[in-house]
């Protein structure tokens, strides 16, 4: 029995806050006692990582001001941090957006990176409409250069003059932060949040117009021009719309794009050839085969029919509005086509006048 004068043993002197560690490595000795607060700031790691299955860092204390929620659309969104406390780089959608919708757009969420973006998200972001107004517009422009006898080989100097210092400024802004921010202020409206770091689109425009308008017969090079102008618009609005309710048939295309694409560039290709070029007719300076369809398509090669050994006829030819029926549908299948081509991720405003100027003008080089 021990005596009833014996000293107690001293008790082991402690933090006041023991680390998450001394909790995991003894529970049973003795720890002084913690606040409320204090006690849920040690619990909060491991209720986090049995919750996500990976240990996170308490959240760090902000002011009222920081954690309120900004409501004010006019406020600009600060760019996304990454976890060492760096703005990232990165520029992807909020984790909220499904990755199926994410993708339907090829331009990602308002991060901060544009201001007019954040400012007027439904009309410069969301819908693009300044953007878009300017995409449509050259192929009313082109038109109106056609009717004025303008010709294709005239309007390449032009394209090419107005390259040279559009691109020559894209390399300077982005060897230089304060020229890039004077840029985005002033172009803001027309870009997109990836062409920050990246060309500018109209780069790659005016290029693509140029090689259609250059390398390409007249009534072909206009037609690349209005394809570009217009298909590729109705393709981003309608797939902006509509994809999310149809199938994906690749990443950043849906069919409801690439239906609306083949669609305008069906009556495009109908009131182009149809009525346009004979309501306005020749000109005196059109260079020689200006125009590849003449409203006649022959329903075979005239290669095939050599080596069939069958005689040049009227038979073998459609003429008048089926003629014109072949080469619309024809034409929306080139448009859909070169809109839905990924051709070495390149800008699509290079590669649908190419290639869509490639596929009429073999199409119209074995039928015509």
């Amino acid at each position: 029995m021990a005596s009833p004068t014996a000293v107690p043993a001293t008790p082991r002197v402690i933090s006041p806050t023991p680390s998450a560690s001394d909790l995991s490595e003894a529970h049973d000795e003795y720890f002084a006692p913690v606040t409320r607060s204090a006690a849920r700031r040690q619990r909060q790691p491991e209720t986090s990582a049995s919750s996500s299955g990976s240990s996170r860092a308490p959240r760090s204390s902000t002011t009222p001001s920081a954690r309120t929620r900004r409501s004010n659309p006019k406020i600009p969104a600060s760019p996304p941090h990454s976890p060492n406390g760096t703005a990232s780089k990165d520029y992807l959608s909020p984790l909220n957006i499904p990755e199926a919708l994410r993708d339907l757009s090829r331009s990602p969420s308002p991060l901060g990176l544009i201001p007019l973006h954040s400012r007027y998200r439904s009309f410069i972001h969301r819908h693009e409409i300044p953007r878009k107004l300017l995409h449509v517009s050259i192929g009313f422009l082109t038109l109106s250069l056609y009717t004025q006898g303008v010709q294709t080989l005239q309007i390449t100097p032009v394209l090419f003059t107005a390259l040279v210092p559009i691109a020559a400024t894209d390399l300077m802004r982005h060897r230089s932060e304060k020229l890039n921010k004077i840029y985005i202020r002033c172009m803001g409206a027309l870009m997109r949040e990836t062409e920050v770091s990246g060309y500018n689109g109209v780069i790659w425009y005016l290029l693509g117009a140029y090689v259609a308008l250059r390398f390409f017969p007249k009534d072909v090079g206009v037609m690349s021009v209005l394809l570009l102008s217009w298909c590729d618009t109705a393709a981003s609005t309608f797939g902006r719309l509509y994809g999310r309710y149809t199938p994906r048939l690749r990443p950043g295309k849906s069919l409801a794009g690439t239906l609306a694409a083949w669609f305008v560039g069906v009556v495009t290709a109908a009131a182009f050839w149809g009525w346009f070029v004979p309501y306005i007719g020749a000109f005196p300076n059109d260079p020689e085969d200006a125009f590849m369809f003449t409203g006649r398509l022959n329903l075979l090669p005239n290669c095939i029919r050599g080596l069939l050994g069958w005689e040049a006829s009227d038979s073998a030819v459609i003429t008048g509005p089926l003629a014109l029926g072949v080469m619309s549908v024809v034409s929306g299948v080139v448009a859909a086509g070169s809109e839905f081509i990924d051709l070495f991720s390149w800008d699509d405003n290079l590669t649908i006048p190419v290639l869509s100027g490639v596929g009429l003008w073999g199409f119209l080089k074995v039928f015509a």
